[in-house]
């Protein structure tokens, strides 16, 4: 199951995605005499592999991952402070594999085994730091080797499984060492005063129930090494800024609107006047979902937006091109087998970049240069012309995909598996956007249905890839429109979510627009929280099913907010609030 999220207040925190901030080459570095961090992981893996080595079972591969982050975080509302905090923290992984890469601890459910996690000291003391790396994979030494007997065991009782691949690829070792000048402190009195400037607004906006703006600044220092001889110190920077507002309509149903912003300094954030712009927007949403009519369910032709349509892909797709989810006979595989067969419209292509950090002028959250396995971050073209072609890899292999290229992917002290990064959607049957109303009103009046549906923005989207439940997705819009082919103003609705399986869906989109857009998010799955990006242009969809969405009935406060006790803009009132 994987779950995709716009970087809201809830996920942020969650997920404090890496991007590179330093464009280094792929050649080996040497390692500062000053680096304790790096010093002191390779010492200890050393004398792991050397002691361990001995016993019986033996590890046959041995890794040690190490974030070393420094971050700050400002959150505000209605102008005015309500957090601000500074965070230092390091936190390892020790990853050990027991047997042999043909069979060993991680086997199928026993992924777990795999990983043992904890704090480290946060000074440069080397003693320190070694004794909890001692301690760290000691305990996972135990936890493997006992995972290994019980995978042993396993494979004799039961039957043979239908993906017979080894649990662990053969790579060749990668030594990156990208040093950069410590970074600077946070200025947390700059992240301060955006935050408060840019909650603000929203005060003049009694139909807004909760409003908030959150903005961390996070510098951190990436370190992996590996009993096979790699050594990867990967310097990164980020900036994000998360605007999100909430109101209740008088059906009780909560209405969210939310912008982010990402960079790799705060001197690369959006002018404040565009980011101002995205606030009245969002309020102006608010203030026209509060009235507009909740939708029925439906089924017909409909229109998605560049952004729709990104989320719809990594949701109804995406997910499914992953190598994880072609292995494991709880797995729907959907479409393990259809290598080198057609799964999409022959004027659709799909690759996932994760090399590329901007698109159209947009930084894209999916990039980094190594993953989380320590091999580097590659393109791979799953799709060419509506042909799948290949699927994205970690080092766990599949039948006929025996190799990593590049994606192994995790948040600290979860296992990496096969994630996507940048999934980017390109089309060669486009049209003009400012075509595509009137192609999607010509198709309503071919199919003869009373009205289509324009999906404009989205909130997010989780989908369902295990054989033990249905193969669905669920894509959840936040801006709705019917769109009539009598001439009757189009018509903004809320109150549902796309539907639908995947195999049914996919061959169901007529043309595309000629311009992408870009969702930036954070994926939730069975590796964790990680940062991705989906790039693709508005899609023509012959059909789409909607269903109502779910919601509860509290009404909307009351009393109306301070300030407009006596407003003739009171959100109770029939208006539905005043700007």
């Amino acid at each position: 199951m994987g779950k995709l999220l716009r970087i809201t207040v809830s996920t942020l925190l969650l997920a404090a995605g890496v991007h590179p901030a330093v464009q280094g080459s792929a050649t080996s570095g040497t390692t500062p005499k000053d680096d304790v961090l790096l010093s002191t992981a390779q010492a200890e893996l050393r004398r792991a592999q050397a002691e361990l080595g001995k016993l019986d079972p033996a590890p046959y591969f041995i890794s040690y991952s190490i974030h070393d982050e420094n971050s700050s975080a400002a959150v505000a509302s209605l102008g005015s402070l309500v957090t601000s905090t500074h965070l230092r923290q390091r936190f390892g992984d020790a990853i050990m594999r027991i047997g042999t890469p043909a069979l060993d601890n991680t086997h199928q459910e026993n992924r777990p085994s795999g990983i043992s996690s904890a704090a480290l000291p946060l000074e440069d003391n080397s003693d320190a730091i070694a004794h909890v790396l001692w301690q760290l994979t000691y305990r996972e030494y135990r936890k493997a080797s006992k995972a290994y007997l019980n995978v042993k065991t396993s494979t004799q009782v039961h039957a043979p499984e239908e993906d017979l691949s080894a649990d662990f690829s053969r790579e060749t070792s990668q030594n990156h060492i990208e040093h950069s000048q410590d970074p600077p402190s946070s200025d947390r009195a700059t992240l301060e005063k955006l935050a408060k400037r840019y909650s603000e607004g929203f005060r003049k906006y009694p139909q807004i129930v909760t409003s908030v703006a959150v903005i961390t600044e996070q510098y951190s220092r990436s370190y992996f090494v590996s009993s096979e001889g790699s050594t990867i110190v990967i310097p990164s920077a980020l900036v994000r800024l998360v605007i999100e507002a909430q109101a209740v309509a008088d059906d009780g149903m909560q209405l969210v609107r939310a912008e982010s912003f990402q960079a790799d300094s705060l001197g690369h954030l959006p002018p404040e006047t565009e980011v101002l712009a995205r606030t009245a927007k969002m309020a102006s949403d608010l203030k026209s979902l509060r009235s507009a009519p909740a939708a029925e369910p439906f089924d017909g032709p409909a229109l998605l937006s560049g952004r729709a349509a990104a989320v719809f892909f990594h949701e109804v797709l995406g997910h499914r091109l992953e190598g994880r989810h072609q292995r494991g006979e709880r797995e729907g595989q959907t479409f393990t087998k259809q290598v080198n067969q057609r799964v999409l419209p022959e004027f659709l292509s799909i690759s996932d970049d994760p090399t590329r950090h901007i698109l159209d002028g947009v930084e894209l959250s999916g990039s980094y240069e190594y993953d989380d396995e320590g091999l580097p971050a590659q393109k791979v073209d799953v799709i060419q012309g509506g042909i799948l072609k290949d699927f994205l890899m970690s080092r766990m292999p599949i039948k006929n995909f025996s190799t990593s290229n590049g994606h192994g992917r995790a948040q600290p002290g979860l296992m990496p598996t096969g994630r996507q990064g940048n999934l980017i959607v390109s089309s060669s049957k486009t049209v003009p956007d400012s075509e595509l109303h009137q192609k999607l009103i010509d198709e309503i009046k071919k199919q003869g249905k009373p009205y289509g549906l324009y999906f404009e923005d989205i909130q997010g989207g989780f989908t369902l890839t295990q054989r033990t439940a249905p193969q669905a997705f669920q894509i959840l819009p936040v801006l709705v429109w019917r769109i009539y082919p009598d001439g009757r103003p189009d018509e903004l609705v809320r109150g549902v979510d796309i539907v639908g399986t995947p195999l049914a869906v996919l061959n169901r989109i007529l043309l595309t627009g000629a311009k992408n857009e870009v969702f930036n998010g954070v994926c939730g799955a069975d590796s964790g929280n990680v940062p991705v990006s989906a790039s693709a242009p508005a899609m023509l969809f012959s059909e789409i099913e909607v269903q109502k969405k779910a919601h509860l009935l509290n009404r909307p406060p009351v009393l109306p907010p301070p300030g407009f006790e006596n407003s003739a803009a009171n959100p109770q009132s029939k208006a539905g609030g005043g700007q």
